[in-house]
């Protein structure tokens, strides 16, 4: 069954995705969801919880930020989301709080090296917003 926030699309060797929303802060927040699914696709409990903020120069910049921060959380502070509220996107900047759950209690089947600029669109269309992203995995 195909998820209607986001779908995997094919690539040759790296994961590729389309996320989409109403609104730009709903289609970034399931671009994060569909990255976290590629690497586990059950329920992740909300046990941790921070506080996001990101800046871009345009609105792939911003995408790009956004879902490396979440990389760099898995890496630091072995983090794995789980939800994002009060997204807010101005000017170029984002603000959310995430919560989510230590990455040592899921069986992880894809390891993510890193977002990429490759194929990346954030395009307005008459549903709302779609969002392309390539993953190096």
């Amino acid at each position: 069954m195909e998820n209607p926030k986001f779908k995997f699309l094919e690539h040759t060797a790296d994961i590729k995705f389309q996320a989409f929303g109403k609104t730009m802060e709903e289609v970034f927040e399931n671009s994060a969801l569909a990255m976290f699914n590629s690497m586990f696709d059950g329920k992740v409990k909300e046990k941790k919880k921070f506080k996001i903020k990101v800046k871009g120069k345009n609105s792939e910049s911003l995408l790009y930020n956004f879902l490396e921060e979440f990389l760099f959380l898995l890496d630091s502070k072995n983090f794995f989301l789980s939800k994002i509220k009060n997204i807010k996107i101005k000017d170029d900047e984002l603000m959310a709080e995430v919560s989510g759950d230590n990455v040592e209690n899921y069986e992880v089947h894809l390891d993510v090296k890193a977002v990429t600029y490759n194929e990346m669109f954030v395009k307005k269309n008459t549903d709302g917003w779609v969002v392309q992203v390539v993953l190096d995995v």
